[in-house]
């Protein structure tokens, strides 16, 4: 139940930064960087909060780093990757946690001009891919492993504020996470990765 709250409030967020930053260019007249294909490439500190089984139990947070990369081709349409690598030192008495994620998939830029003259964007994603568990303990049908692997899927969206034409800053990025490492407790695992850091952004105008 947390959980759906908590993705019900970051969606709710996304779209509610998505009306603002709208109304704000509306205001905008200058249609500059409105077309041409963009290159983003973000690293950025990550972190969320785990849980051994879906029910709350074994509640950790995992920490560690991102690396982004967004190509935009036209009308704000594009696509997107991630790297999630992190680490809690204990899930559990003894035990710790590796995790590396990778996700692709569709994102939607919106791009506005902040109070420099730069521009600045929001944007909103959903990505697909795996998740490696590593150096815990993973209950199978053949015993205690030390890793494992799933599906992966994460939705979510963040902002960058651009301080000048080609860095950002990464104000925040929320993205709900879902994953299905065996843990005795359904086999999966959803929670909220948050995160924030620097961007370089590059623009090749028609």
């Amino acid at each position: 139940m947390r959980t759906t709250s908590l993705t019900i409030a970051l969606l709710a967020g996304i779209v509610a930064l998505g009306g603002t930053m709208a109304r704000a260019q509306d205001k905008s007249s200058s249609p500059s960087g409105s077309q041409g294909s963009t290159t983003d490439l973000a690293a950025f500190y990550s972190t969320e909060q785990g849980q051994i089984t879906p029910s709350g139990a074994g509640s950790f947070w995992m920490q560690g780093a991102s690396i982004d990369g967004a190509m935009t081709f036209h009308r704000g349409f594009g696509f997107a990757l991630n790297l999630t690598g992190e680490h809690a030192s204990r899930i559990a008495p003894g035990v710790g946690l590796n995790e590396v994620d990778f996700a692709v998939g569709p994102r939607y830029t919106f791009r506005f001009k902040s109070n420099s003259k730069h521009e600045s964007r929001v944007f909103g994603e959903a990505l697909v891919g795996g998740a490696r568990g590593m150096s815990s303990v993973f209950p199978k049908s053949t015993g205690l492993d030390t890793h494992a692997s799933s599906f992966l899927y994460q939705v979510g969206g963040g902002w960058d504020i651009a301080i000048t034409k080609h860095i950002a800053i990464r104000a925040v990025e929320a993205d709900y996470v879902r994953s299905y490492l065996p843990n005795n407790g359904g086999d999966t695992q959803g929670r909220i990765r948050l995160g924030f850091g620097v961007v370089y952004h590059s623009q090749k105008t028609q």
